[in-house]
């Protein structure tokens, strides 16, 4: 008899944002009126920019011909979108990419869930709690034995260097996702530091890099010393480009990156995606493109300050109603703890019933993140208005808990 893999055993039975939204699903139907504003889960509102709609409609129309028709593409990735993302996020900071390092794919999630198949299962995963849940349930769906670096108001939720032993991975995420934080250059040094010198691999997420405002916070981890050397990047188009339907980002494995063994991880991670993975669409290849055009770059940083004017606006009245407020400055993501002693389900369902605002539990991204609460900058500007305006409403001082 066939036998599944126990290790899925050990993980929550559902995703995080799946139990969500079943929470709010049952709401709405008890409740069919309830006019009902979401800044939980990461989804964008605005529409993909025109530039991308554009190409996007070009290379569809291009499938209807015989001399432009494309079959099966490179599972790396199509040439003229590796170059636009060399020329356009690399080259202009001074990093030298090869078009050999870098792969594109349906978005950035797959490949931070995947990545794990080029690594052993003996390898100890240090991972910053709270977190993005992908990095921490798909390694424990793998075996691995994972550190929980704890993120706590009193370190400004950053992590500190692991203490006892030495992890083989380590997952970083800046601007972090659900907190906010970011690190700055001398920051992400430390770790770059500490990697080389104990022989870890960083798995660096900075899928938010887009909205980072100080000068001080580097958009690549390779904007450091060595990185090329300790580090895979993961990018992402969703949040940028309001891509979250169309699916595309891709994923930096340097050459210089090599095992214990002598192994080239570049060469694995190929090897893995030409055996798992088909390639991206060409037609939302060429709309991924198009947003590194002059008009493509106009549009989407247009929309990138849209969504941070609502991060501004929730880190304002959010702390006009008594919350302690992190993030939201390089990030489009604000982490707030309210005015009165309640755990992270109870403030959900507090402001789901009384407010009809939805927000993402922290304790849903791990036990550090107990008694804090996580919202998007990501719906319209309206809705975001009334939505904290309604979270201001309430009367902390007269609820017991």
């Amino acid at each position: 008899m066939y036998k599944a893999n126990r290790n899925f055993s050990d993980v929550s039975e559902s995703y995080l944002f799946s139990t969500i939204a079943r929470r709010v699903d049952a709401y709405k139907a008890a409740h069919p009126g309830a006019d009902i504003i979401r800044l939980g889960i990461g989804d964008v509102t605005r529409p993909v920019c025109q530039a991308a709609v554009d190409a996007l409609k070009a290379a569809a129309d291009a499938q209807a011909s015989a001399d432009t028709f494309t079959g099966y593409g490179p599972e790396q990735g199509h040439r003229f979108l590796i170059d636009a993302i060399i020329a356009g996020d690399y080259t202009p900071r001074g990093i030298d990419v090869d078009p050999a390092e870098v792969f594109v794919s349906d978005g950035a999630k797959s490949d931070i869930g995947n990545i794990g198949d080029i690594l052993s299962t003996d390898n100890v995963v240090a991972i910053t709690d709270p977190v993005y849940p992908v990095y921490l349930d798909t390694n424990i769906m793998a075996g691995r034995r994972v550190v929980m670096l704890d993120c706590l108001e009193a370190n400004d939720f950053k992590p500190s260097l692991p203490a006892g032993q030495t992890p083989d991975v380590i997952y970083l995420c800046y601007p972090n996702n659900p907190t906010g934080t970011s690190l700055t250059h001398g920051e992400l040094k430390v770790w770059v530091d500490y990697a080389l010198a104990n022989g870890c691999l960083i798995l660096f997420d900075s899928a938010y890099e887009a909205y980072i405002t100080r000068d001080d916070v580097p958009h690549s981890i390779y904007e450091i010393e060595g990185a090329r050397r300790c580090a895979i990047e993961f990018r992402s188009f969703s949040k940028t480009a309001g891509f979250t339907g169309l699916r595309c980002g891709y994923t930096v494995v340097p050459r210089d990156l090599v095992d214990a063994g002598g192994m080239r991880l570049n060469d694995m991670w190929r090897r893995r995606q030409c055996t798992k993975f088909n390639g991206a669409s060409v037609v939302v290849q060429r709309a991924a493109a198009a947003l590194y055009t002059s008009e493509g770059r106009r549009q989407v940083r247009a929309d990138i300050e849209y969504y941070m004017t609502n991060a501004r606006l929730m880190r304002q009245g959010l702390g006009e109603a008594g919350f302690k407020v992190y993030g939201g400055v390089d990030s489009p993501y604000v982490w707030a703890k309210a005015p009165v002693d309640i755990d992270s389900w109870q403030l959900f369902d507090m402001l789901l019933e009384v407010c009809n605002v939805v927000v993402t539990p922290g304790v849903g991204f791990g036990r550090c993140g107990e008694g804090y609460i996580r919202l998007t900058a990501f719906n319209t500007r309206e809705k975001t208005i009334e939505a904290i305006n309604r979270i201001k409403s309430l009367q902390f001082n007269n609820i017991t808990i």
